[in-house]
């Protein structure tokens, strides 16, 4: 067996029975560094040291063998999650990891994670009665922990990019139509939560946001509202959190029928307020039990939902009072940058993209109202060249 050349590394047996393959990997503080991977197998040492040497020819760094894909995602979301994002949003990704990442990969070397094991990890998930849109959550978690392990230099690459996620269709929107709009707020007249339900329909906020908008939030006389929180439920606990994103703090000029619903359930808080006594909880919520507490989603949508069947409306989500209020107003006319602004979306495609049902309506509109403004000028073209054509 030929010598191995300088800086290619070499393999040798232990004294313990296992193989052992040494790489040097340059200088720190005057002294020689060196990476040694161990096995059982020559073969199997000699593909870690092939691998090491392919990814030093590259420019990559050397990762470590030790630590698994568990153990660096639960560091990952303690260092690097919990710090950045709202408190529900790292509750879902560490459920992610607990319930599927980690029973199917936590075991496996962080270094030796490859997308065949991803791409096959995926695919089983899918065979389970996980949805696709579940399936889809966990690659885009493991994709952004790989990330930041790329980042500390702990992997050569990022294997989960390098695998397909599943394609999750988009589900069809189906809001009110202007008629049915109408006929819910005609329905909900005199309901207590006559204003949250108006509010919604009106300006789309999202749930959280209503649930989370204080008095001090509102002004009747300017006519206008400021999300400046949003509520969400973390353990079963109501918390005030930060908007969604930058965007999602804004103000709106608020339309009469909400002003009105507004001025109204002012006063009916007040009566229930004074009614309350002792027991009223001061949240300054605009939105609340009639104790002033946090309201409860899931018994808002019951309400909510049981109001439609009343009525014989379709069955919606609370959310859809968000998109019936994109959808009016993009049928309305209203630039989409200024829809844009009133959902509090971060991207202008964002709302193009979610409302594109829309888009024909708009166009059909946009035709007729260029035939308003050169109808009469088409019509005296076209009198004119039946005039000059000959007999």
């Amino acid at each position: 067996m030929s010598k191995r050349g300088a800086n290619e590394g070499s393999i040798y047996k232990r004294k313990d029975g296992r193989w052992a393959a040494s790489l040097n990997v340059g200088w720190q503080n005057g002294k020689r560094q060196r990476k040694c991977f161990y096995a059982r197998r020559r073969s199997e040492v000699q593909e870690m040291l092939t691998r090491a040497l392919r990814d030093q020819q590259t420019g990559l760094p050397p990762v470590p063998e030790k630590q698994t894909v568990g153990q660096f995602l639960h560091r990952w979301l303690e260092d690097c999650v919990k710090p950045s994002v709202r408190p529900k949003t790292f509750v879902s990704y560490s459920q992610l990891v607990r319930l599927y990442l980690e029973p199917d990969l936590g075991r496996i070397s962080l270094a030796k994670l490859g997308p065949q094991q991803v791409q096959a990890f995926l695919n089983a998930r899918l065979t389970t009665a996980l949805s696709a849109r579940t399936v889809q959550y966990c690659h885009a978690v493991l994709r952004s922990g790989l990330n930041q392990a790329l980042q500390w230099g702990l992997i050569a690459r990022n294997v989960a990019s390098l695998v397909s996620a599943p394609k999750v269709p988009r589900a069809e929107i189906q809001p009110f139509t202007p008629e049915q709009a109408r006929r819910f707020l005609e329905a909900i007249g005199g309901d207590r939560l006559e204003a949250l339900y108006s509010v919604a329909l009106a300006i789309g906020l999202r749930e959280g946001e209503a649930f989370g908008l204080r008095w001090s939030d509102v002004d009747l006389d300017a006519g206008t509202l400021t999300v400046r929180h949003s509520l969400q439920r973390i353990d079963g606990k109501p918390v005030l959190v930060e908007p969604k994103t930058a965007r999602s703090r804004r103000t709106i000029t608020l339309p009469t029928v909400a002003i009105v619903a507004l001025r109204r359930h002012e006063v009916v808080q007040q009566q229930e307020r004074l009614g309350a006594g002792a027991g009223w909880t001061h949240h300054s919520l605009v939105f609340c039990t009639p104790t002033g507490t946090p309201l409860d989603p899931s018994n808002v949508l019951k309400r909510f939902q049981r109001i439609l069947r009343r009525v014989g409306l379709p069955r919606l989500r609370f959310h859809d009072l968000r998109h019936t209020c994109a959808t009016l107003l993009l049928a309305q006319g209203v630039h989409p940058r200024l829809v844009m602004d009133i959902l509090g979306h971060s991207q202008i495609s964002l709302t193009l993209d979610t409302y594109s049902h829309v888009i024909p309506t708009m166009r059909r509109e946009v035709a007729t109202k260029m035939d308003e403004i050169l109808g009469p000028m088409a019509v005296k073209l076209a009198v004119n060249s039946e005039t000059q054509r000959p007999n």
